[in-house]
């Protein structure tokens, strides 16, 4: 007679056979559900220890394991006989699933206290300033402008502005430049089908202002202005700033003084200067300043800057023709002045370094921040 293992119902739990004939099966077996028990009480009280998703992946391998404590007993059931191996092995089973869902739930609860954990210690403070970002700025050409105008600002100048459209009377005819004049040539201005053309100079903006304002007068008109010009040192767009003064007797070392104090507050530094004679239509007498070089001082034959000259020009000016002080409905008998002009591309080469015009117009910031030349 063989001993089986049996339920007293359907559904009850299996309890060992009353009745067993054959020794070694039974102890076999009852080591089985031994094993079972001591499987069990130490998965409980390891279980109870844990406190890391760490230590529960350790305790899962440990019995659940290719060489887990529970495997081990489930392989052990080829020793039992074949009556007693389904009833056996549903036991083994249910065993290690619950044990599964027990991992499985401690899991849970450890995972979210370790992420409550790890976000306490990374909690951010949304109120402190960023880090790690670079601010914007502006660009080096809008940063020489706002400079310069401070500074003409400081000695009573106002800003004017106008547009960039314009007729040839504000442009040329107001300015001394007649119809025959170079400068009004196709080649070098931008015109349009109806007759008006894209400024060349800001100097429209002194005769209008004239026109409007009357004398006396100080103002200094930054803008963008337009010409047929295109290489490493031209842009057929470009931006310059011009300065004008009307008022009675009105003198050269007024003019003088104001733009070597000029160019001392912009560089930031005490720079040495010359004034040469030269020649604009809209001036008289007219002269280009020129100051010591930025970068050598003057004392590199070689300089990629001033070609070894130790001069860079950086300015033209003059006293205002009487014809244009007249064209702003302004009487030359009882005013004069003056005006110069520079261009905004070049102070901010000549300040920032940089060796090519068009590093300003291509949109790349990269060299900008490279702090290297080009």
């Amino acid at each position: 007679m063989k001993a089986v293992w049996g339920r007293s119902e359907p559904g009850a739990p299996l309890r060992p056979p009353i009745f067993c004939y054959e020794e070694g099966r039974q102890r076999r077996l009852n080591a089985l559900i031994e094993g079972m028990k001591e499987v069990r009480a130490s998965f409980d009280e390891a279980l109870s220890s844990v406190d890391s998703t760490e230590a529960l992946g350790e305790l899962r391998v440990r019995n659940l394991g290719k060489k887990g404590a529970l495997t081990v007993l489930l392989k052990s059931l080829g020793k039992l006989s074949p009556e007693e191996r389904p009833a056996a092995g549903e036991q083994l089973n249910a065993l290690r699933d619950e044990m599964e869902r027990t991992i499985e739930a401690k899991g849970r609860e450890l995972r979210t206290r370790e992420n409550e954990a790890r976000e306490a210690g990374e909690r951010i403070d949304v109120t402190l300033p960023a880090k790690g970002r670079c601010g914007g700025s502006f660009h080096p050409v809008a940063q020489t402008m706002h400079e310069i105008v401070e500074i003409l600002q400081g000695m009573g100048y106002s800003v004017a502005l106008g547009p960039e459209k314009e007729e040839e009377l504000y442009n040329f005819e107001s300015l001394n430049m007649p119809s025959w004049h170079p400068a009004r040539d196709m080649q070098d201005t931008f015109y349009f089908p109806d007759g008006t053309l894209l400024r060349t100079h800001t100097s429209p903006v002194q005769v209008r202002s004239m026109l409007k304002y009357g004398a006396p007068l100080r103002i200094v008109c930054p803008g963008k202005v337009y010409r047929r010009d295109n290489d490493p040192t031209h842009s057929p767009m470009f931006n310059q700033i011009e300065g004008l003064m009307i008022d009675k007797d009105v003198s050269f070392p007024v003019l003088k003084g104001t733009l070597s104090g000029l160019m001392d507050a912009f560089f930031g530094r005490s720079l040495k200067n010359r004034f040469r004679a030269s020649y604009f239509p809209f001036t008289e007498p007219s002269m280009e300043l020129d100051i010591e070089c930025v970068e050598c001082g003057g004392a590199n034959a070689r300089c990629r800057v001033c070609k070894g000259t130790g001069w860079l020009e950086v300015c033209g000016m003059g006293m205002v023709h009487p014809s244009v002080v007249r064209a702003g409905g302004i009487d030359p008998e009882r005013y004069n002045g003056f005006a110069f002009g520079m261009g905004l591309d070049r102070m901010a080469m000549l300040k920032y370094g940089i060796n090519d015009l068009r590093l300003l117009f291509d949109g790349d910031v990269s060299y900008f921040l490279s702090g290297r030349d080009a």
